[in-house]
């Protein structure tokens, strides 16, 4: 399988995964048939762009406006390494 990530292709939730926040635990949850996923406030935002149509520079470019005090970099470096893990997990697939 392919890990690289390229910056205009777009990723989504595996089919029957779903992204949750689990208002119980303060947190998103990645549900899917067997179970499900605690998140990290990160990885929740992450995912929490992922809707299939934006690429990667777009969800760099949104989640950057979201957190603007990040350190130049961190986030698209944040991002990559994410996306890499979540679809070694296979919790993510792209077109």
């Amino acid at each position: 399988m392919n890990q690289e990530v390229i910056g205009t292709r777009v990723y989504r939730l595996r089919p029957g995964w779903r992204l949750q926040w689990e208002e119980a635990q303060q947190r998103h949850v990645l549900l899917y048939p067997e179970g499900m996923v605690k998140l990290n406030e990160s990885a929740g935002a992450i995912l929490g762009e992922l809707d299939g149509q934006r690429d990667v520079v777009t969800l760099i470019e949104r989640l950057q406006a979201k957190f603007p005090e990040a350190p130049d970099g961190a986030i698209a470096e944040d991002v990559h390494a994410f996306l890499v893990d979540a679809q070694q997990q296979g919790w993510i697939q792209h077109d």
